[in-house]
């Protein structure tokens, strides 16, 4: 099974050309060597309602398989991303955030405060990813043994999951 997916980057200060998106590159890096082909990217402000019409679109009409996106999980004013990605969800995934938060809080107490969700719109799983190009590196790399079978799943593989 070949993944499709799409990276959307959340950021002020990437979106106005006054930083380098590097995040984004240690998502493709990781997602490549998996056998993955990358359906999408785009950078958008932090704004709550772009956010949500970016998951949507990728979601609802490009029909990826996996939207991940970087940036605005935390707890500063402008950090939206999980609150847009709630309300677009149809199911939460409670159990990726926890364990990327719980591997990341093994590195950095600072893991603590993200709040970046994962869930299910449609047939597209939706993570939110750190900003940080390394945290969003230490993230990734905590799911993405689960990946292939959650998308399956998803899309309604009837196996067993062998526990």
């Amino acid at each position: 099974m070949s993944i499709t997916y799409g990276v959307i980057t959340v950021s002020d200060k990437t979106s106005e050309g006054k930083r380098e998106d590097k995040s984004a590159l240690e998502i493709f890096r990781l997602m490549e060597n998996i056998g993955t082909y990358s359906g999408d990217y785009t950078v958008i402000p932090d704004e709550k309602e772009i956010i949500k019409e970016k998951l949507i679109e990728y979601s609802d009409i490009r029909k990826l398989d996996l939207v991940l996106t970087t940036g605005g999980t935390g707890v500063s004013p402008r950090d939206v991303t999980p609150d847009a990605t709630s309300e677009v969800l149809h199911r939460a995934l409670p159990g990726m955030a926890e364990a990327m938060r719980h591997k990341s809080f093994l590195i950095t107490p600072n893991a603590m405060i993200s709040r970046a969700i994962a869930g299910v719109r449609g047939q597209t799983l939706i993570v939110n990813l750190p900003g940080s190009p390394k945290a969003a590196r230490e993230n990734l790399s905590v799911i993405l043994p689960a990946l292939k079978h959650t998308i399956e799943k998803i899309k309604g593989d009837p196996s067993e999951c062998g526990f």
